[in-house]
């Protein structure tokens, strides 16, 4: 395990992270929290993309169902990340990071993209051993974006405890977190409050040659119900849960840059169109 190879990958989330079809921080890789600490300040830099070709949709039930005209979805995550410590708290590793996102979507005949949210924050963690780390990592996440179609139109905080244990032969790593929103306000319109949105995602892969680590993924989420603060009612159909396990492989290309590939398809879900997506993530590390 590298310094310069592994740490880099602290937090994805979705251009609207309260949006179902999209799970919180889905696109992280393997060895995305095996981070290392006392070390001299550097950066990173990690461009993520992902697009989803969502043909069904899941009922209140649990039913798949044709989606109607269907959908197809691209985004993308470009992040800044600063690596640093401080001498009054040793062994412990800080970092704070910048990301933008960005999203085009195709469907109905209609298509269009832009720019979302951006999210900004810090993250810290320590290693009870030589081969974990154990971190937690908090963020808000802006209302605005270059379209309202694109802009969540109210702050959101995601927050998660982080995690990673290295074998010789194998890794495993994930999270495990929550976002809260604040109430959405728009002039002329309700006032609502989105469901406290819990998730999950956890990485094993195999370190079979120091270039090829193949992996596999596990992806889950479930949104609470929006309530409509003006008519103080709950919001019919508006919660949701998915699940979806992926396989990908992560190249270890240098010591200072990787490239991560994955497919991930839903296996089960509530009032959320459907993952049959694909996830890239370019990562590249200087001093």
């Amino acid at each position: 395990m590298t310094l310069s190879l592994y740490g880099g990958g602290l937090l994805l989330a979705t251009p609207s992270p309260l949006q179902a079809a999209d799970i919180t921080l889905g696109i992280i890789g393997p060895h995305e929290y095996d981070l290392p600490v006392d070390y001299k300040p550097f950066n990173v830099l990690v461009q993520y993309g992902n697009g989803n070709a969502s043909g069904n949709t899941y009922t209140s039930s649990g039913q798949r169902v044709p989606a109607h005209g269907g959908s197809h979805t691209w985004s993308g995550l470009t992040k800044y990340v600063h690596f640093r410590t401080f001498d009054a708290l040793p062994h412990v590793g800080f970092a704070f990071e910048v990301i933008q996102s960005e999203s085009y979507t195709l469907a109905g005949g209609t298509n269009y993209g832009g720019l979302g949210g951006t999210i900004v924050g810090p993250a810290a963690w320590f290693k009870p051993n030589a081969h974990s780390t154990l971190g937690f990592q908090t963020f808000m996440q802006t209302p605005s974006g270059t379209r309202d179609s694109l802009a969540s139109g109210y702050w959101a905080n995601i927050s998660s405890i982080i995690f990673d244990y290295e074998w010789k032969h194998f890794s495993f790593d994930g999270d495990l977190g929550t976002v809260v929103g604040s109430t959405k306000h728009k002039t002329n319109e309700h006032s609502y409050s989105p469901g406290v949105v819990f998730y999950s995602n956890l990485r094993f892969s195999w370190k079979a040659t120091k270039l090829v680590e193949p992996f596999f993924a596990f992806d889950w989420q479930n949104v609470g119900g929006t309530y409509d603060q003006s008519a103080h009612y709950d919001v019919a159909n508006s919660s949701s849960r998915e699940i979806a396990p992926g396989l990908g492989v992560m190249f270890n290309i240098s010591r200072t840059v990787s490239f991560t590939a994955r497919y991930a398809h839903s296996i089960e879900g509530r009032n959320t169109p459907e993952t049959n997506a694909y996830y890239v993530k370019f990562l590249y590390l200087w001093p």
